[in-house]
């Protein structure tokens, strides 16, 4: 849709950004006309590594983001909802699947799939998908794991439009992912290991005179 850039009153440019690591209310700044926001989903936890041995876990799936431009001339207040952090799998629990994040009804993006356990069947550990915003894009894929390779590594989570997957590592847990990213997950070369948190959404506010 066509964006009307004469809002933008004396050619001020950006003038302030707000970021959003947990959910709150966006307020406008005096003086604000516009705004870009950019908004992304929670990643997907990674996969525990099974109690089998070299059996590894898959990377959580990365959440989607969303990228609008808004009026804002007549807006005064926005309620942000961020996505919280994707546990993990472990022994004794399925990994999390990662949440939405929203900026009011403007426009939102789903988390990713959470990252199977070792030698587990299921979904596959997609990637989010925004939506409602003048770009919408899908987070990346979560790595497979594998239950055949006595020195494989495990499953890297997918990537977020800001950051980079978890990795998966060889005989330790998971990493964690960041920024809406996917967990890693865990292998179990002498014994098992747990899958990587995925990353909590980000909703990010530039703020334009």
């Amino acid at each position: 849709k066509r964006i009307d850039y004469s809002l933008i009153k004396g050619g001020g440019g950006l003038a302030s950004q707000q970021v959003f690591t947990s959910s709150g209310t966006w307020t406008k700044p005096t003086g604000i006309n516009l705004i870009k926001v950019y908004v992304t989903g929670g990643g997907g936890g990674g996969g525990w590594s099974g109690n089998t041995g070299n059996y590894s876990g898959g990377g959580g799936g990365a959440g989607g983001t969303a990228i609008e431009i808004i009026d804002a001339s007549s807006v005064s207040s926005v309620s942000v909802t961020v996505a919280s952090s994707a546990s993990g799998g472990t022994q004794q629990d399925y990994p999390g699947h990662g949440g939405t994040s929203s900026f009011g009804s403007y426009c939102s993006a789903t988390g990713g799939i959470r990252g199977n356990y070792g030698g587990g069947l299921g979904s596959q550990a997609t990637g989010g998908v925004g939506s409602g915003g003048d770009i919408n894009l899908k987070g990346g894929d979560g790595q497979g794991g594998s239950e055949v390779n006595a020195n494989n590594t495990a499953g890297i989570g997918g990537d977020s439009f800001w950051s980079g997957g978890g990795c998966g590592a060889h005989n330790a847990d998971g990493l964690p992912g960041t920024n809406g990213s996917g967990g890693g997950g865990g292998q179990n070369g002498s014994g098992e290991k747990d899958g990587g948190q995925g990353g909590a959404g980000i909703v990010v506010v530039e703020e334009y005179k």
